[in-house]
């Protein structure tokens, strides 16, 4: 599998911005996709997850409500729309895979050791 994230860029508090990863590889319809972050000086972190059968989603406290995970079944896509964007937002944005299941619940999709494949990154940056 081939993750291929894009999409980021510098923008103002209060702004948008939509992330995407493009998969390739093999067919996506048990795959657990998730959106994981990354600040300077601080651990990988969660954003939002869901599997692809559509039957489990999970975000971060931090971003509920402002970010919207969702995927494009014939592109092999998968998007990161991102509202309201903080300056807390900042970071390096990369998109993960799971790949053995096919559903993962809410409770464990936040856990980084669940993925086995993982795009090379994009740096989001948001000024006050």
């Amino acid at each position: 599998v081939q993750l291929q994230a894009y999409g980021g860029g510098l923008v103002q508090a209060g702004d948008s911005l939509r992330l995407s990863c493009a998969a390739s590889g093999r067919t996506f319809s048990n795959l657990v996709m998730g959106w994981f972050r990354q600040a300077p000086g601080k651990e990988r972190e969660f954003v939002a997850a869901f599997s692809w059968n559509g039957f489990s989603t999970s975000y971060a406290d931090s971003v509920k409500d402002r970010f919207t995970i969702s995927r494009d079944n014939a592109k092999n896509t998968v998007y990161l729309q991102m509202n309201s964007l903080e300056p807390e937002d900042t970071g390096v944005y990369y998109c993960a895979a799971n790949t053995e299941k096919a559903y993962l619940s809410p409770q464990v999709m936040g856990i980084k050791a669940w993925y086995d494949y993982w795009g090379q990154g994009t740096q989001v940056t948001v000024s006050s």
